[in-house]
């Protein structure tokens, strides 16, 4: 990819759960089988959200890695100053929070740690995204559902993402996947099996769309098809599930270029979409990925149910002058996960990278960095 996309990778243990493990400050993550992993005003965004009593428990971690070094760059955007009434905390409305996690390890590891309290409170207390990144159909089925009924049973909603599509990242960082697009078709009906009957939201596959210039054109209208399918399949084996796919972000590519290549991966059709999904491992402000999304969502067409969610993880500061994307200094956490945005054709505000997991600079890639989650914290 030429510009800034997500880059994750995503390991976990045979139950699909996230552990902890080595980097920098002794945090970071295994690299082991199969992985699990809203209304406010724009201009007073809590870049540093700390836990209410009413936040929901974390989803599994993003396990985010570094892209290529043509990946990732992040578009140029003014880091706004922090105020006092950005410091506010928001509360997690509905989310699952997921009790295993990278960041949920290095606090329980490291109760002397002088940056513990500020990690757990502002990092670990708050739900993130669980992702779903190796080929492994025979258990991807037992670790979805893991999931997805501790959510139903908490009344809370999961965050799911798969990361499996063949060629993925393009062979950057975070390439693998699943061997072909026959074998990623099967995996999803067994993901799609595990999802049960309650609530959850799908963001499928981050960079599959927006990274898709590396393939040429009949692999992209292969791997489009596939997505398409994979919405309609996770549809009708959930109808409670809401499907979002990959706009990229607002430093990418142009609206209607987007959303050309959205409708052709089945974005505009309510049987397998409930809109798009945008900022993933970056950093680009909230208000910037609103105005993005929905002049994807204008271009796109489809019914008027469309809408889209933000990754609001890291973006508490906009997007680095500079263009760096690989663990940037100077970054802060954005917008506290939310349902509730109050912000029209925007669903909600999600951490689908978990902060502190490491680019690839401050830490190896998609393994927790304390020391990069504490900055991010602070």
């Amino acid at each position: 990819m030429a510009a800034a996309a997500s880059v994750v990778v995503a390991v976990g243990t045979a139950t699909g759960l996230l552990t902890a493990l080595g980097g920098d400050d002794g945090g970071g993550a295994d690299r082991a089988g199969p992985q699990a992993s809203r209304s406010v005003r724009l201009d007073a965004l809590p870049v540093s959200p700390s836990p209410s009593s009413t936040s929901s428990p974390s989803a599994e971690p993003s396990r985010s890695a570094s892209p290529s070094p043509t990946a990732r760059r992040a578009t140029p955007s003014p880091s706004p100053k922090r105020t006092p009434a950005q410091q506010e905390p928001r509360p997690s409305t509905g989310l699952y929070r997921h009790p295993d996690s990278q960041v949920l390890d290095w606090v329980r590891a490291h109760p002397g740690d002088p940056r513990q309290d500020v990690i757990a409170s502002r990092i670990a207390g708050y739900p993130a995204a669980v992702w779903f990144t190796d080929h492994t159909p025979a258990t991807i089925t037992a670790r979805v559902r893991a999931v997805t009924s501790a959510g139903a049973a908490q009344g809370r909603v999961p965050v799911l993402v798969p990361y499996a599509i063949p060629d993925r990242d393009c062979g950057g960082h975070s390439e693998g996947g699943a061997p072909g697009l026959d074998a990623y078709d099967a995996w999803i009906d067994r993901f799609a099996a595990g999802l049960g009957s309650g609530e959850v939201i799908v963001v499928l596959e981050p960079d599959s769309v927006a990274q898709s210039e590396c393939l040429s054109a009949g692999e992209r209208a292969d791997r489009f098809a596939s997505l398409a399918r994979a919405g309609r399949v996770i549809k009708d084996a959930d109808p409670a599930a809401r499907v979002y796919y990959d706009a990229g972000h607002s430093g990418w590519h142009a609206p209607a270029q987007q959303a050309a290549w959205l409708k052709q991966a089945g974005a505009a059709s309510a049987d397998s979409s409930d809109g798009v999904f945008s900022n993933v491992s970056n950093f680009h402000t909230t208000a910037d990925e609103v105005a993005y999304d929905r002049a994807v969502l204008d271009s796109l067409g489809g019914p008027p149910s469309l809408g889209a969610v933000i990754d609001t993880s890291r973006n508490g500061n906009g997007a680095p002058s500079d263009g760096q994307w690989c663990d940037p200094a100077g970054r802060k956490l954005g917008r506290a996960p939310t349902l509730t945005t109050g912000m029209g054709r925007i669903d909600a505000y999600l951490w689908v990278k978990l902060p502190g997991e490491s680019d690839g600079c401050r830490g190896e890639p998609g393994t927790f960095t304390p020391s990069y989650a504490y900055d991010l914290a602070r």
